[in-house]
Protein backbone atom coordinates (compact mmCIF):
# COMPACT_ATOMS: atom_id res chain seq x y z
CA UNK A 1 0.00 0.00 0.00
CA UNK A 2 0.71 3.55 -0.23
CA UNK A 3 3.87 5.10 1.65
CA UNK A 4 2.95 8.06 4.30
CA UNK A 5 5.86 9.96 2.75
CA UNK A 6 5.26 12.85 1.53
CA UNK A 7 6.54 14.64 -1.41
CA UNK A 8 6.37 17.90 -3.86
CA UNK A 9 3.98 16.35 -5.59
CA UNK A 10 1.41 15.95 -2.60
CA UNK A 11 1.76 19.74 -1.62
CA UNK A 12 0.52 21.28 -4.29
CA UNK A 13 -2.46 18.68 -5.37
CA UNK A 14 -0.91 15.30 -6.36
CA UNK A 15 -0.96 12.18 -4.69
CA UNK A 16 -1.19 8.26 -5.80
CA UNK A 17 -3.68 6.01 -3.34
CA UNK A 18 -3.69 2.47 -3.81
CA UNK A 19 -7.14 1.08 -3.18
CA UNK A 20 -6.81 -2.64 -4.15
CA UNK A 21 -3.80 -5.47 -5.22
CA UNK A 22 -4.54 -8.79 -6.81
CA UNK A 23 -3.98 -11.74 -5.00
CA UNK A 24 -1.93 -13.74 -8.10
CA UNK A 25 0.17 -10.71 -9.27
CA UNK A 26 1.38 -7.47 -8.62
CA UNK A 27 -1.73 -5.71 -10.50
CA UNK A 28 -3.17 -2.88 -8.41
CA UNK A 29 -5.75 -0.34 -8.45
CA UNK A 30 -6.08 3.21 -6.67
CA UNK A 31 -6.59 7.11 -7.31
CA UNK A 32 -4.50 9.12 -9.03
CA UNK A 33 -5.26 12.65 -7.52
CA UNK A 34 -4.13 15.90 -9.76
CA UNK A 35 -5.15 19.49 -9.21
CA UNK A 36 -8.22 18.86 -12.77
CA UNK A 37 -9.33 16.01 -11.09
CA UNK A 38 -9.20 12.27 -10.31
CA UNK A 39 -8.04 9.38 -12.89
CA UNK A 40 -9.09 5.55 -11.64
CA UNK A 41 -6.36 3.53 -11.82
CA UNK A 42 -4.86 1.57 -13.85
CA UNK A 43 -6.07 3.92 -16.67
CA UNK A 44 -6.14 4.40 -20.62
CA UNK A 45 -5.93 8.42 -21.94
CA UNK A 46 -6.98 8.62 -25.60
CA UNK A 47 -4.35 10.80 -27.30
CA UNK A 48 -4.93 14.47 -28.25
CA UNK A 49 -1.86 14.74 -30.32
CA UNK A 50 -2.54 18.43 -31.50
CA UNK A 51 -4.95 19.17 -28.85
CA UNK A 52 -7.93 17.03 -29.78
CA UNK A 53 -8.63 13.64 -30.31
CA UNK A 54 -9.62 12.96 -33.80
CA UNK A 55 -13.44 12.79 -34.42
CA UNK A 56 -14.06 13.52 -30.83
CA UNK A 57 -15.23 16.08 -28.95
CA UNK A 58 -14.71 16.65 -25.47
CA UNK A 59 -18.38 16.26 -24.14
CA UNK A 60 -18.06 12.89 -26.00
CA UNK A 61 -14.98 11.93 -24.24
CA UNK A 62 -16.57 12.78 -21.00
CA UNK A 63 -19.63 10.48 -21.73
CA UNK A 64 -17.59 7.41 -22.59
CA UNK A 65 -15.35 7.39 -19.21
CA UNK A 66 -12.55 9.88 -20.56
CA UNK A 67 -10.45 11.02 -17.53
CA UNK A 68 -7.60 12.05 -18.53
CA UNK A 69 -5.83 13.19 -22.02
CA UNK A 70 -2.46 13.03 -23.58
CA UNK A 71 -1.68 16.02 -25.93
CA UNK A 72 1.95 16.19 -27.69
CA UNK A 73 4.71 19.13 -27.52
CA UNK A 74 6.48 18.61 -30.57
CA UNK A 75 3.34 18.83 -32.54
CA UNK A 76 2.03 21.54 -30.89
CA UNK A 77 5.25 23.30 -30.78
CA UNK A 78 5.01 23.46 -34.39
CA UNK A 79 1.52 24.44 -34.60
CA UNK A 80 0.32 27.11 -33.13
CA UNK A 81 3.28 27.48 -31.07
CA UNK A 82 3.57 26.65 -27.11
CA UNK A 83 3.42 30.53 -26.51
CA UNK A 84 -0.05 30.66 -28.42
CA UNK A 85 -1.46 27.92 -26.36
CA UNK A 86 -0.40 30.10 -23.07
CA UNK A 87 -2.30 33.22 -24.64
CA UNK A 88 -4.95 31.52 -25.01
CA UNK A 89 -5.73 30.22 -22.00
CA UNK A 90 -3.78 27.05 -21.36
CA UNK A 91 -4.89 23.90 -23.00
CA UNK A 92 -7.31 23.28 -20.75
CA UNK A 93 -8.90 26.22 -22.12
CA UNK A 94 -7.97 26.20 -25.79
CA UNK A 95 -9.35 23.24 -26.66
CA UNK A 96 -12.70 23.19 -24.11
CA UNK A 97 -11.42 20.37 -21.59
CA UNK A 98 -11.63 20.77 -17.74
CA UNK A 99 -9.98 17.26 -17.07
CA UNK A 100 -6.48 16.18 -16.58
CA UNK A 101 -3.99 16.45 -19.35
CA UNK A 102 -0.28 14.71 -20.09
CA UNK A 103 1.93 15.97 -22.56
CA UNK A 104 4.62 13.86 -23.91
CA UNK A 105 7.75 16.06 -24.41
CA UNK A 106 8.58 15.24 -28.13
CA UNK A 107 11.21 12.19 -27.03
CA UNK A 108 9.05 9.92 -28.79
CA UNK A 109 9.71 11.89 -31.83
CA UNK A 110 13.52 11.94 -31.23
CA UNK A 111 13.08 7.93 -32.15
CA UNK A 112 9.86 8.69 -34.57
CA UNK A 113 11.28 11.56 -36.75
CA UNK A 114 14.66 9.99 -36.16
CA UNK A 115 15.47 10.63 -40.08
CA UNK A 116 14.57 14.24 -40.01
CA UNK A 117 16.82 15.03 -37.29
CA UNK A 118 20.18 14.78 -35.85
CA UNK A 119 21.09 14.20 -31.91
CA UNK A 120 24.08 15.59 -29.74
CA UNK A 121 24.42 15.74 -26.41
CA UNK A 122 23.09 19.05 -25.64
CA UNK A 123 19.62 18.24 -27.51
CA UNK A 124 17.97 17.09 -30.83
CA UNK A 125 17.37 19.20 -33.73
CA UNK A 126 14.64 17.63 -36.27
CA UNK A 127 12.93 19.00 -39.43
CA UNK A 128 9.69 20.55 -39.13
CA UNK A 129 7.06 17.82 -41.04
CA UNK A 130 5.05 20.81 -42.28
CA UNK A 131 7.87 23.04 -43.98
CA UNK A 132 11.36 21.03 -43.15
CA UNK A 133 12.18 23.95 -40.91
CA UNK A 134 14.63 22.92 -37.82
CA UNK A 135 13.14 22.76 -34.52
CA UNK A 136 15.73 22.79 -31.54
CA UNK A 137 14.26 20.25 -28.98
CA UNK A 138 16.96 20.75 -25.69
CA UNK A 139 15.88 19.57 -21.80
CA UNK A 140 15.53 23.09 -20.51
CA UNK A 141 13.12 24.15 -23.53
CA UNK A 142 11.22 21.20 -23.79
CA UNK A 143 10.20 22.20 -19.62
CA UNK A 144 9.40 25.73 -20.74
CA UNK A 145 6.99 24.50 -23.61
CA UNK A 146 5.35 22.12 -21.57
CA UNK A 147 4.95 24.47 -18.54
CA UNK A 148 2.59 27.10 -21.45
CA UNK A 149 0.86 24.58 -22.69
CA UNK A 150 -0.38 24.00 -18.62
CA UNK A 151 -0.62 20.31 -18.72
CA UNK A 152 -1.15 18.54 -15.30
CA UNK A 153 1.93 16.20 -15.90
CA UNK A 154 4.44 17.30 -18.14
CA UNK A 155 7.36 14.55 -19.13
CA UNK A 156 10.88 14.69 -18.90
CA UNK A 157 12.94 14.95 -22.40
CA UNK A 158 13.89 11.43 -23.03
CA UNK A 159 16.29 9.60 -25.84
CA UNK A 160 14.22 6.69 -26.76
CA UNK A 161 16.59 4.29 -29.01
CA UNK A 162 16.13 3.26 -32.27
CA UNK A 163 17.02 0.02 -31.72
CA UNK A 164 15.86 -1.91 -28.26
CA UNK A 165 18.28 -4.74 -28.98
CA UNK A 166 21.74 -2.67 -29.87
CA UNK A 167 23.45 -2.51 -26.46
CA UNK A 168 26.17 0.05 -27.20
CA UNK A 169 23.53 2.08 -28.75
CA UNK A 170 20.91 1.86 -25.89
CA UNK A 171 23.42 2.16 -23.07
CA UNK A 172 24.25 5.84 -24.72
CA UNK A 173 20.48 6.51 -25.38
CA UNK A 174 19.97 6.01 -21.51
CA UNK A 175 22.61 7.81 -20.00
CA UNK A 176 22.06 10.83 -22.40
CA UNK A 177 18.27 9.74 -20.95
CA UNK A 178 19.26 10.73 -17.13
CA UNK A 179 21.65 13.68 -18.03
CA UNK A 180 18.81 15.27 -19.93
CA UNK A 181 16.67 14.39 -16.79
CA UNK A 182 18.74 16.72 -14.21
CA UNK A 183 18.56 19.75 -16.78
CA UNK A 184 14.77 19.33 -17.13
CA UNK A 185 14.37 18.45 -12.93
CA UNK A 186 16.53 21.38 -12.35
CA UNK A 187 14.58 23.99 -14.50
CA UNK A 188 11.49 22.58 -13.80
CA UNK A 189 12.04 23.55 -10.33
CA UNK A 190 14.03 27.30 -11.39
CA UNK A 191 10.31 27.99 -12.93
CA UNK A 192 8.57 27.05 -9.88
CA UNK A 193 6.66 24.19 -11.78
CA UNK A 194 6.09 22.16 -8.32
CA UNK A 195 3.74 25.18 -7.05
CA UNK A 196 2.07 25.95 -10.33
CA UNK A 197 0.63 22.39 -10.20
CA UNK A 198 2.40 20.79 -12.83
CA UNK A 199 4.21 17.03 -11.68
CA UNK A 200 7.05 15.86 -13.96
CA UNK A 201 7.41 12.46 -14.79
CA UNK A 202 10.93 11.07 -15.22
CA UNK A 203 11.33 8.21 -17.96
CA UNK A 204 12.90 4.87 -17.58
CA UNK A 205 14.37 3.69 -20.36
CA UNK A 206 17.39 0.66 -20.86
CA UNK A 207 15.87 -1.02 -24.14
CA UNK A 208 15.71 -4.87 -24.09
CA UNK A 209 18.26 -5.29 -21.13
CA UNK A 210 17.34 -6.13 -17.25
CA UNK A 211 20.63 -4.33 -15.88
CA UNK A 212 20.11 -0.88 -18.13
CA UNK A 213 16.44 -0.61 -17.18
CA UNK A 214 17.02 -1.45 -13.40
CA UNK A 215 20.27 1.22 -13.36
CA UNK A 216 17.70 3.56 -15.20
CA UNK A 217 15.27 3.27 -12.60
CA UNK A 218 17.76 4.05 -9.68
CA UNK A 219 18.75 7.06 -11.67
CA UNK A 220 15.21 8.23 -12.10
CA UNK A 221 13.77 7.17 -8.34
CA UNK A 222 16.59 9.33 -7.15
CA UNK A 223 15.07 12.76 -8.44
CA UNK A 224 11.91 11.94 -5.74
CA UNK A 225 9.38 12.89 -8.81
CA UNK A 226 5.57 13.13 -8.66
CA UNK A 227 5.27 9.73 -10.65
CA UNK A 228 7.42 7.67 -13.17
CA UNK A 229 7.08 6.45 -17.01
CA UNK A 230 8.81 3.50 -18.99
CA UNK A 231 9.56 4.33 -22.32
CA UNK A 232 11.28 3.21 -25.51
CA UNK A 233 8.57 0.23 -25.32
CA UNK A 234 6.82 -0.81 -28.51
CA UNK A 235 9.32 0.30 -30.53
CA UNK A 236 9.77 -2.87 -32.61
CA UNK A 237 10.64 -5.53 -29.98
CA UNK A 238 8.85 -8.88 -30.01
CA UNK A 239 6.25 -8.96 -26.90
CA UNK A 240 8.65 -11.35 -24.72
CA UNK A 241 11.08 -8.22 -24.95
CA UNK A 242 8.37 -6.14 -24.13
CA UNK A 243 7.24 -7.82 -21.11
CA UNK A 244 11.28 -8.32 -20.03
CA UNK A 245 11.61 -4.88 -20.38
CA UNK A 246 8.43 -3.79 -17.96
CA UNK A 247 9.29 -6.77 -15.42
CA UNK A 248 12.47 -4.97 -15.22
CA UNK A 249 11.31 -1.34 -14.27
CA UNK A 250 7.62 -1.35 -12.74
CA UNK A 251 7.75 -3.39 -9.61
CA UNK A 252 10.93 -1.21 -8.79
CA UNK A 253 9.33 1.94 -9.03
CA UNK A 254 7.59 3.63 -6.09
CA UNK A 255 4.76 2.11 -4.72
CA UNK A 256 3.06 5.33 -3.54
CA UNK A 257 3.31 6.81 -7.18
CA UNK A 258 1.32 6.52 -10.33
CA UNK A 259 3.63 4.29 -13.06
CA UNK A 260 2.94 5.02 -16.31
CA UNK A 261 3.71 2.80 -19.48
CA UNK A 262 4.03 4.87 -22.51
CA UNK A 263 2.73 3.68 -25.91
CA UNK A 264 1.38 -0.02 -26.34
CA UNK A 265 -1.97 -0.19 -27.18
CA UNK A 266 -3.39 -4.12 -27.05
CA UNK A 267 -5.72 -5.98 -25.17
CA UNK A 268 -2.86 -8.48 -24.35
CA UNK A 269 0.37 -6.48 -23.63
CA UNK A 270 -2.30 -4.18 -20.92
CA UNK A 271 -2.61 -7.36 -19.05
CA UNK A 272 0.84 -8.15 -18.74
CA UNK A 273 1.75 -3.99 -17.91
CA UNK A 274 -1.07 -3.72 -15.58
CA UNK A 275 0.34 -7.31 -13.68
CA UNK A 276 3.25 -6.14 -13.50
CA UNK A 277 1.93 -2.93 -12.02
CA UNK A 278 1.67 -0.35 -14.38
CA UNK A 279 -1.27 2.45 -13.32
CA UNK A 280 -1.38 4.62 -17.03
CA UNK A 281 -1.60 3.84 -20.70
CA UNK A 282 -1.85 6.47 -23.92
CA UNK A 283 -1.85 4.88 -27.02
CA UNK A 284 -3.70 6.21 -30.90
CA UNK A 285 -4.54 2.23 -31.19
CA UNK A 286 -7.76 2.82 -30.74
CA UNK A 287 -8.47 6.43 -32.65
CA UNK A 288 -6.43 5.18 -35.57
CA UNK A 289 -8.26 2.06 -36.33
CA UNK A 290 -11.64 3.77 -35.98
CA UNK A 291 -10.53 6.15 -38.79
CA UNK A 292 -9.58 2.33 -40.76
CA UNK A 293 -12.66 1.22 -39.80
CA UNK A 294 -11.44 -1.60 -37.36
CA UNK A 295 -14.02 -1.97 -34.40
CA UNK A 296 -12.45 -3.89 -31.27
CA UNK A 297 -15.53 -5.79 -29.53
CA UNK A 298 -16.20 -8.80 -27.02
CA UNK A 299 -16.05 -10.71 -29.95
CA UNK A 300 -12.73 -10.04 -31.10
CA UNK A 301 -11.50 -7.46 -33.73
CA UNK A 302 -13.73 -6.92 -36.81
CA UNK A 303 -13.31 -4.92 -40.29
CA UNK A 304 -16.24 -3.13 -41.35
CA UNK A 305 -15.49 -2.81 -44.59
CA UNK A 306 -15.73 -6.33 -44.63
CA UNK A 307 -18.90 -7.94 -47.09
CA UNK A 308 -20.05 -10.03 -44.98
CA UNK A 309 -21.61 -7.20 -42.73
CA UNK A 310 -23.45 -5.90 -45.87
CA UNK A 311 -27.09 -7.04 -44.52
CA UNK A 312 -25.79 -7.84 -40.88
CA UNK A 313 -28.58 -6.16 -38.42
CA UNK A 314 -26.95 -6.48 -35.36
CA UNK A 315 -25.27 -3.95 -33.10
CA UNK A 316 -21.31 -3.76 -33.29
CA UNK A 317 -20.97 -5.14 -29.94
CA UNK A 318 -23.65 -6.16 -27.82
CA UNK A 319 -21.97 -5.97 -24.74
CA UNK A 320 -21.17 -2.53 -25.87
CA UNK A 321 -23.48 1.01 -24.26
CA UNK A 322 -21.81 3.38 -26.58
CA UNK A 323 -24.29 5.67 -29.46
CA UNK A 324 -22.25 3.14 -32.24
CA UNK A 325 -23.63 0.16 -30.81
CA UNK A 326 -27.16 1.30 -29.46
CA UNK A 327 -28.07 3.05 -32.18
CA UNK A 328 -26.50 1.61 -35.13
CA UNK A 329 -26.75 -1.79 -36.88
CA UNK A 330 -23.29 -3.59 -38.74
CA UNK A 331 -24.62 -3.08 -42.50
CA UNK A 332 -25.54 0.94 -41.79
CA UNK A 333 -21.51 0.85 -40.34
CA UNK A 334 -20.17 -0.64 -42.90
CA UNK A 335 -21.91 1.18 -45.35
CA UNK A 336 -20.60 4.28 -44.37
CA UNK A 337 -16.77 2.74 -44.04
CA UNK A 338 -17.44 1.45 -47.86
CA UNK A 339 -19.14 5.11 -49.45
CA UNK A 340 -16.49 7.25 -47.31
CA UNK A 341 -18.36 8.78 -44.76
CA UNK A 342 -16.83 10.78 -42.50
CA UNK A 343 -19.89 9.51 -39.72
CA UNK A 344 -18.03 6.02 -39.91
CA UNK A 345 -14.46 6.96 -38.46
CA UNK A 346 -16.27 9.51 -35.75
CA UNK A 347 -19.18 6.56 -34.30
CA UNK A 348 -15.80 3.93 -35.04
CA UNK A 349 -13.40 5.73 -32.94
CA UNK A 350 -16.16 6.77 -30.61
CA UNK A 351 -16.83 2.89 -30.24
CA UNK A 352 -13.06 1.97 -29.60
CA UNK A 353 -12.24 4.84 -26.82
CA UNK A 354 -15.75 3.25 -25.06
CA UNK A 355 -14.12 -0.14 -25.45
CA UNK A 356 -11.17 0.72 -24.31
CA UNK A 357 -12.24 2.37 -20.98
CA UNK A 358 -14.88 -0.33 -20.50
CA UNK A 359 -11.99 -2.62 -21.00
CA UNK A 360 -10.02 -0.63 -18.07
CA UNK A 361 -13.22 -0.84 -15.88
CA UNK A 362 -13.05 -4.49 -16.49
CA UNK A 363 -9.38 -4.04 -14.87
CA UNK A 364 -10.36 -2.39 -11.96
CA UNK A 365 -13.25 -4.75 -10.87
CA UNK A 366 -11.24 -7.62 -11.75
CA UNK A 367 -8.06 -6.46 -9.32
CA UNK A 368 -10.65 -5.30 -6.71
CA UNK A 369 -11.81 -8.96 -6.88
CA UNK A 370 -8.86 -10.43 -6.55
CA UNK A 371 -7.31 -11.77 -9.74
CA UNK A 372 -7.17 -10.77 -13.54
CA UNK A 373 -6.89 -14.51 -15.06
CA UNK A 374 -10.35 -14.67 -15.23
CA UNK A 375 -10.76 -12.03 -17.74
CA UNK A 376 -7.72 -12.50 -19.40
CA UNK A 377 -9.15 -15.91 -20.54
CA UNK A 378 -12.02 -14.03 -21.91
CA UNK A 379 -10.21 -11.58 -23.86
CA UNK A 380 -8.10 -14.49 -25.44
CA UNK A 381 -10.99 -16.26 -26.09
CA UNK A 382 -12.45 -13.20 -28.16
CA UNK A 383 -9.22 -12.72 -29.65
CA UNK A 384 -9.34 -16.42 -30.99
CA UNK A 385 -12.54 -15.13 -32.92
CA UNK A 386 -11.75 -12.08 -34.22
CA UNK A 387 -12.22 -11.29 -37.94
CA UNK A 388 -9.97 -8.08 -38.88
CA UNK A 389 -9.81 -9.43 -42.85
CA UNK A 390 -11.26 -7.30 -45.49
Amino acid sequence: MSSSRTSIGDRVGFSYRESARASDSRARSGVFTTPHGEIRTPAFMPVGTRASVKGLQPHELREIGTTMLLANTYHLALRPGAEVIRELGGLHRFMAWDGPILTDSGGYQVFSLGHLGSIDEQGVTLKSIIDGSPLRLEPEGVIDMQLDLGADVIMAFDHCPPDPEDRAGVEAATQRTHAWLERCVRRYREQGGPEKGRALFGIVQGGAFEDLRRRSVDAIVAHDLPGCAIGGVSVGEDREQMRTAVASAAPYLPADKPRYLMGIGQPLDFFDAISEGVDLFDCVTPTRHGRNHQAFTSQGRVNLRNRQWMRDERPLDPECDCRCCTLYSRGYLRHLAKTGEMLAAILLTLHNVRFFHRMFEDFRAAIAAGSLAPLRARVERAQAQENPGT
